[in-house]
């Protein structure tokens, strides 16, 4: 099995990649009812595709859906995943396929995992999650971080997330 067929790949991402244009991956969390209410989820879809396409890049939402790794997503798909309740982060993306999770939205840390398996190179995010306050006494510590160094996916952010330890977290990411 390569890594290319475990996850399916939409066609114009494809395409894309094939012809060695350019194609940027988005998480779908902060996309669904995890992240923004509607409508504001849709709109910052329709923005952050508009920039993506001005800028003569391919947009490719990543999410599980009936089970299956998608990394560029159909219309169809898109709605469904407006609606997503399900958190996947990687080390949830085995379980997702397993049980078949009908939609799993995808987290940083699964949706650079899910574009270099797919090929596809540049991930862009709002935020990144990172060392959270108390982690000394809790050990949380977002999985976002281990991804940005594990998956050869170059990640585009504003930075990490506000409500964060940023000093402990920029200390993680320095090490």
């Amino acid at each position: 099995m390569t890594k290319q067929s475990i996850v399916r790949v939409g066609t114009e991402v494809a395409d894309t990649l094939a012809s060695g244009g350019a194609v940027v991956a988005l998480e779908s969390t902060i996309l669904s009812s995890l992240g923004l209410p509607a409508p504001a989820n849709r709109e910052c879809l329709d923005r952050c595709v508009a920039v993506i396409r001005q800028r003569g890049a391919v947009p490719a939402v990543t999410a599980i859906v009936d089970g299956v790794p998608v990394v560029g997503l159909s219309e169809a798909e898109t709605e469904r995943v407006l609606l997503g309740t399900a958190k996947t982060s990687a080390r949830d993306v085995a379980v997702a396929v397993g049980q078949r999770w009908e939609i799993g939205v995808t987290t940083v840390a699964a949706s650079v995992m899910l574009a270099e398996l797919a090929g596809v190179a540049v991930f862009a995010t709002g935020g990144i999650g990172g060392v959270h306050r108390g982690s000394e006494l809790s050990g949380d510590v977002s999985a976002d971080l281990g991804a940005l160094s594990r998956y050869r996916v170059l990640t585009v952010t504003a930075g990490a997330k506000a409500f964060l330890d940023l000093p402990k977290t920029v200390e993680y990411l320095d090490t």
